[in-house]
C-alpha cells in the first residue's frame, strides 16, 4: 500500500510539473495591506470613495511592477463601528498576514485600530480620521494620520469667517455630532470663537443616526443667531443643509466640517456658506489633474475628497516601503520620522512630523459659486486658495509641540 508521505510527494511532485508552486510563491509574496473604512452607516458614501481611491492607487502601482518588485494586495473590509473595527484590524494582523494596517474615518473607530496596532507592534497608516485626541492625548509611535486634524480645519475655516466678519460681537448657534471628533470639533471652534469676540448662545449634540433636524430648527429659530454653525459629520451636514433650505432660515451657516460628497448630496441650491477642506478636484497640479482624469475615466464622476486621500496615502506608503526596502514596522517608522516630503498632488508637498506623526499639508475653504455658474451637478462649489499660503510654513495652522499632549 502507497504510503500517505509517498501520496503527498506524488502530489507535490504534479504540482511542480503543472506550475502550482509558482503560483502559490507569487500569491504569498504579495504585499498584504488590511484596509479598514466605514462602508455603511452615516460615514459609509465617504468610505466607498475611500475604497474607490485606494483600488485605484493599488492597481496603478501594481502596473508599475508594486513595490520592491511584490504586489500590493490590499483587503479592504467595512470597519462598521469601533468594537467591530478593532476585532478586525486583530483577525487582518493575526490570520490574514496584513504587514500593515490603513484607512479609517470614524475617530472613534480609529482609536481603537490605534490600540491594536500599538498591542501588536505593527505600522497603522490613519488616513481620514481628524479628531485632535487622536494625535494628541492618544498618540503612539505606531500611528501616523494624514489627513488634517480638527484644529487646523477650525483655523482654516476661522481664518474665513474672520475676513467676512462673521465671528467679532456674532451670536453663534452650533449643532455638534455626539461622538469623539464631534466633541473635538465643538471644544476647538468654541476655543476659536470666544478668541476672536464671538459668543456660542448654543449648542446641541446630535446623535450620529439622526435624520430629522426639524426640533433643532425650531430652536435655531427661536434663538435668533447672527450665525449657526456646524459639527456635524457624514451624511448629517447633507440632512441638516436640505432641511435648513427648506425651513427657510435667514441666518448664515458656517462650517467647520464638510466633505465634497456631503456637499455634492446637498445638491445646488441647498448648500450655503463657508466650509473647510482638504482637497478638490480642481487643484491645479499636474498629478491632481491627471488623478481626476483617470478617476473620471474609471467611475464616470469626479473624485471626492476621501477617494484622494486614500490614492495619494497607499502611494505615500509604497515610497516609504521602497525606499527603507522594508514592510517592516520599526524601518518604516525610522523613515516616516526622518521627515521625508511627500507627493500629495498640491503645490506643495507633505511630510509627517516626527514628534507626533501627523501630515503637515495645505488645506483649503470653499463657498458656492452663484446660482446658475455650475457646470454640472459636481461644479457648484467655490475654492479659495490654498491655507497657509505659499510664503508660510505648513505647521502654521497646526497645533504647536507646547499645545499637543501627544508624548510617546
Amino acid at each position: 500500500m502507497t504510503s500517505r508521505r509517498n501520496v503527498l510527494k506524488a502530489g507535490a511532485a504534479g504540482a511542480l510539473a503543472l506550475g502550482f508552486p509558482a503560483i502559490v510563491r507569487a500569491q504569498s509574496d504579495a504585499i498584504k495591506i488590511g484596509h479598514l473604512t466605514p462602508m455603511t452607516g452615516f460615514l459609509g458614501a465617504l468610505g466607498n470613495y475611500a475604497v474607490m481611491g485606494i483600488k485605484m492607487a493599488a492597481e496603478e502601482i501594481n502596473a508599475a511592477g508594486g513595490v520592491m518588485g511584490r504586489k500590493l494586495d490590499v483587503m479592504s473590509e467595512d470597519s462598521v463601528n469601533p468594537a467591530t473595527a478593532s476585532t478586525k484590524a486583530q483577525r487582518m494582523l493575526e490570520r490574514d498576514g496584513a504587514e500593515v494596517l490603513m484607512g479609517e474615518i470614524n475617530s472613534a473607530s480609529a482609536l481603537t485600530i490605534m490600540q491594536v496596532a500599538a498591542r501588536n507592534k505593527r505600522l497603522f497608516m490613519q488616513i481620514g480620521a481628524r479628531s485632535d485626541a487622536l494625535r494628541g492625548k492618544s498618540c503612539n509611535r505606531y500611528t501616523f494620520h494624514v489627513d488634517i486634524p480638527v484644529t487646523v480645519m477650525v483655523n482654516a475655516e476661522g481664518q474665513a469667517l474672520l475676513r467676512d466678519g462673521m465671528v467679532k460681537g456674532k451670536r453663534i448657534y452650533s449643532l455638534t455630532s455626539d461622538y469623539l471628533f464631534g466633541h473635538d470639533l465643538a471644544k476647538a471652534a468654541k476655543n476659536f470663537v470666544s478668541a476672536n469676540g464671538g459668543s456660542v448662545i448654543g449648542d446641541d449634540l446630535v446623535a450620529t443616526d439622526l435624520t430629522d433636524f426639524s426640533p433643532y430648527l425650531l430652536k435655531i429659530r427661536q434663538a435668533k443667531p447672527d450665525v449657526v454653525a456646524t459639527n456635524l459629520g457624514g451624511n448629517q451636514v447633507t440632512n441638516f443643509v436640505k432641511q435648513y433650505a427648506e425651513f427657510g432660515l435667514p441666518y448664515p451657516v458656517a462650517g467647520f466640517n464638510l466633505n465634497t460628497a456631503d456637499a455634492w448630496a446637498a445638491g445646488e441650491g441647498n448648500l450655503g456658506g463657508i466650509w473647510p477642506t482638504v482637497w478638490h478636484h480642481e487643484v491645479d497640479t499636474p498629478g491632481s489633474k491627471a488623478f481626476v482624469a483617470a478617476f473620471r475615466k474609471k467611475h464616470g464622476q469626479p473624485p471626492e475628497n476621501h477617494a484622494w486621500i486614500e490614492y495619494v496615502s497607499l502611494k505615500v506608503m509604497a515610497q516609504a516601503m521602497n525606499e527603507a526596502k522594508s514592510t517592516d514596522t520599526e524601518k518604516l517608522i525610522a523613515y516616516f520620522e526622518k521627515e521625508p516630503q511627500f507627493d500629495l498632488l498640491k503645490p506643495r508637498k507633505g511630510y509627517f512630523r516626527s514628534w507626533d506623526h501627523q501630515m503637515m499639508q495645505e488645506a483649503y475653504t470653499f463657498s458656492v459659486k452663484p446660482k446658475g455658474q455650475a457646470k454640472d451637478k459636481w461644479d457648484f462649489l467655490q475654492f479659495g486658495p490654498a491655507v497657509p499660503r505659499a510664503d508660510q510654513p505648513l505647521e502654521l495652522l497646526a497645533p504647536t509641540k507646547e499645545q499637543n499632549a501627544c508624548n510617546m
